[in-house]
């Protein structure tokens, strides 16, 4: 379904009223859509439906995926944390993986944000380079 302007910008708006505090409030997300629904604005769907796009993207900028080829200590799990807090706020949530495929380093996911030092993307970006 394609979205109009309006759609867009009530929805933006509808986002903006969902923080409290600079971070996005559980409760008043909820609050907001129960008022969308109880008022009905034209394309109802399409409002719902790219308000919680919305806020799908926002929750994922206060997540990170660390990946490792292996299992972390939790002495490395604290410094690379400190250094997503540092960066990205304190109030950034983090899940490591093991991901064998990686054969080595690190992959580390913050919203769109993606740092890729795993020998598979240097073995990639070579045999890449070596095929141009």
């Amino acid at each position: 379904m394609k979205l109009n302007k309006e759609t867009r910008k009530i929805s933006k708006a509808l986002l903006r009223e969902s923080f409290t505090n600079g971070l996005l409030d559980a409760a008043k997300v909820q609050h907001v859509a129960d008022v969308v629904i109880r008022a009905k604005p034209r394309n109802t769907l399409g409002v719902l439906k790219e308000f919680a796009r919305l806020i799908r993207l926002e929750a994922a900028k206060r997540h990170a995926t660390i990946e490792s080829a292996q299992e972390l200590d939790s002495g490395d799990r604290t410094a690379i944390t400190n250094t997503i807090h540092r960066k990205y706020g304190a109030d950034v949530t983090t899940d490591y993986k093991t991901n064998p495929a990686l054969l080595g380093g690190l992959r580390i996911q913050v919203g769109s944000n993606v740092l890729d030092s795993s020998v598979r993307s240097l073995l990639d970006r070579l045999a890449t380079d070596l095929a141009a």
